[in-house]
């Protein structure tokens, strides 16, 4: 552990794998971290794949440096469909930052997971924010319409549409204009970025989506990491969004409830890896049952579930190394 709160970066990477490994393997370790985090600011970028988001992230990572900030990245990359690990698309696309000290890019696959989140993203956060990165940016693969648990992990929500995606407004559905603490455009460098941008604001307006919570109203950011336009503006508006969260009290009731998101998702986690596990034999039973028609669907899962509860969840092995 205290190599971690030394910001040693050994120690930080170990902790980040022992996070995509699953932390119930190294219970002990992340029982000893979690009272160790909440004191970065953790921001969310979102959209879908081709927004810009990875060269956004860069440039926003460099102006947090140019503040004296220090910066932990977590990129959520799609996953290997051979060795199931990260592809390492947007780490490569990162490369102006590896040689900065104050910045820790991590690459994590999402394993198949819907919602533009990996399961580990939310402890390898932990690990960052107790490692003492002022600033945590957590970067999705790409998101659809539905696809929204950044909402349920960040505590500033940054969306990000760019300019000649075909549909001016497929990154601006419903389900993601919802979350959004902060509207960028990428590329508004190019001519027809006006339109996008007029766009979001139609959409803000009309949808009721402009007031983010009591005090913040969802602005609208036009950026290029390009040629630097814009990204100083984002991040002053990031900072401005934090304090508006601590002043209104919005940021105690996000914790809330990202805890109790946190809580349901982790717990279904381990059900999900017990039923692989110990409920092998009650899963291929319950098949058996349905390809029989002796069971309906729920009949079957609800037996396999019975089974499942009988016994403990495995906590896994205790270290604190």
């Amino acid at each position: 552990m205290a190599g971690i709160e030394a910001r040693d970066r050994k120690a930080v990477a170990k902790a980040l794998t022992w996070a995509e490994a699953g932390a119930e393997r190294h219970p002990a370790f992340f029982r000893a971290l979690f009272p160790k985090t909440g004191r970065a600011h953790v921001v969310g970028l979102t959209g879908v794949p081709g927004s810009g988001k990875s060269t956004l992230v860069t440039a926003l990572a460099q102006a947090i440096r140019a503040s004296g900030r220090t910066v932990g990245i977590i990129a959520v990359d799609p996953s290997s469909p051979f060795s199931g690990g990260a592809i390492l698309g947007d780490r490569v696309r990162m490369g102006p930052l590896a040689s900065d000290d104050g910045v820790f890019v991590r690459s994590i696959a999402t394993g198949g997971a819907l919602g533009g989140l990996a399961a580990p993203c939310l402890d390898a956060v932990d690990v960052l924010d107790a490692a003492g990165f002022d600033v945590v940016l957590i970067e999705t693969v790409g998101v659809g319409q539905d696809e929204v648990d950044i909402a349920q992990a960040a505590e500033t929500i940054v969306v990000v549409s760019a300019p000649g995606l075909g549909d001016g407004v497929q990154a601006i559905k419903a389900g993601v204009l919802e979350i959004a603490d902060i509207q960028a455009v990428s590329k508004a460098d190019r001519a027809d970025a006006k339109t996008t941008i007029a766009d979001l604001e139609a959409m803000l307006g009309l949808g009721g989506y402009r007031t983010g919570h009591a005090g913040w109203s969802v602005p609208v950011i036009a950026t290029s990491a390009q040629s630097g336009q814009g990204v100083d503006d984002l991040l002053a508006t990031i900072d401005k969004h934090r304090t508006s969260l601590n002043e209104t009290g919005e940021r105690a009731v996000r914790q809330v409830a990202r805890l109790r998101h946190r809580t349901i998702k982790t717990a279904e986690n381990l059900l999900r890896k017990k039923l692989l596990t110990d409920g092998k034999e009650a899963l291929n039973q319950a098949i058996h049952s349905l390809e029989e028609g002796a069971a309906a669907p729920f009949d079957a899962a609800q037996r396999v579930l019975e089974t499942l509860t009988t016994k403990a969840l495995p906590e896994g092995k205790e270290t604190t190394e």
